[in-house]
């Protein structure tokens, strides 16, 4: 199972000083808090994309880059791609760059984004947001999947006898997770490509979150990608902690009170209760994670979000010392040890390649 951190680069100002970080600041925090994901022995690092304040990354492939150069063996990823808004064939060139630079250490995470101006800004309709998805990626995978791509849809103009550059490394596209909170579309196209499907169920309620998963799963089964506990999922979560679950709530709460995703809303008592946020001690952390899996069965990606809401970058670095030496080296042991051996690891680049080799040579027996 796969660990790691998402960040989604808004900047806010901290609730304790009333002071906000540039731009420049911030980034660079960002960079800080990836190297530090890697150096606690965390595996993926993804960063969302956005085009408007108070959020920076607005090129997150620019970002993840630099990364790659900064970085051994961290598992480069996206919180969202947007695949309504973006060309299809700038996300298929941008990621088979960065997948050869990052040595094949990238997937990414398509989604429709959460900000709805942002559709007009680029030229779109978001009344048309899930024709777009839906088009989109198919046009992103016959780019992927062929060397030469004649194709005519109804959001883009045609393209004749194109070629994307470069191409993907060793003829292998970056995996796609499918991210989505309420669409199940999105969960029924990751289904259908045998794809993963992300849910980023930070504001959500178990059941909620249960119903999606497991509508995802009966797809995934029902299109003939192997069973539906086979199916490959991520899951989002939340987190701050102190060794004191008391110190825990007692410095993060002005942060929760003033957060523009949340705040001036539900208590934070009423929030932990009700969604995955969870405030308290590494033990309360473990105990809630493995939790998830109650309700979603075996799967394969937890991200943890840590780093908004205003919160300092030195107490953002103190949560990834915690994870990375009290909660997940306990979560990989009891997740491993709950995991049926039929359920399959994340996918990585090595592991598509091994299996397009084997492909290969059944087909040529």
């Amino acid at each position: 199972m796969q660990f790691g951190v998402f960040s989604v680069s808004d900047i806010t100002p901290d609730p304790t000083t009333g002071r906000a970080p540039t731009e420049a600041e911030r980034l660079q925090a960002v960079l800080r808090i990836a190297e530090k994901t890697e150096e606690v022995g965390l595996d993926v690092f993804a960063l969302g994309e956005h085009h408007n304040p108070p959020f920076f990354s607005s090129s997150p492939t620019t970002t993840l880059g630099y990364l790659a150069g900064r970085t051994q063996r961290l598992q480069l990823s996206t919180a969202t791609t947007l695949i309504t808004t973006n060309d299809p064939v700038k996300i298929a060139e941008d990621y088979a760059m960065l997948q050869h630079l990052a040595g094949g250490r990238v997937d990414l995470t398509l989604g429709r984004g959460n900000t709805g101006p942002v559709y007009p800004w680029f030229g779109q309709d978001i009344r048309q947001g899930i024709p777009l998805a839906i088009e989109n990626y198919a046009l992103l995978r016959r780019l992927w999947d062929e060397d030469v791509v004649d194709w005519e849809g109804k959001f883009r103009t045609p393209l004749q006898s194109f070629t994307s550059t470069p191409r993907p490394l060793d003829g292998v596209a970056p995996f796609v997770w499918h991210g989505s909170i309420r669409s199940p579309e999105i969960a029924e196209q990751a289904a259908y490509y045998g794809d993963g499907f992300f849910h980023n169920h930070i504001f959500w309620p178990a059941d909620h979150t249960r119903r999606m998963v497991d509508f995802y799963r009966r797809r995934f089964e029902h299109y003939g990608h192997g069973d539906a506990d086979q199916a490959i999922v991520g899951l989002g979560g939340q987190v701050f902690m102190r060794k004191n679950s008391q110190d825990a709530v007692r410095e993060f709460r002005p942060y929760f009170d003033e957060a523009p995703v949340y705040g001036h809303g539900p208590s934070l008592e009423d929030f932990t209760r009700e969604t995955p946020l969870t405030v308290g001690s590494p033990q309360q952390v473990i105990d809630r994670t493995l939790g998830f899996r109650d309700y979603v069965g075996d799967y394969q990606r937890q991200l943890f979000l840590i780093d908004h809401a205003g919160l300092p970058l030195k107490s953002v670095l103190e949560q990834l010392d915690l994870l990375g030496e009290e909660v997940v080296p306990v979560l990989r042991k009891e997740f491993a040890a709950r995991k049926p051996a039929h359920v399959p690891e994340a996918p990585t680049h090595e592991s598509l390649v091994a299996a397009q080799i084997a492909q290969q040579e059944v087909t040529v027996r």
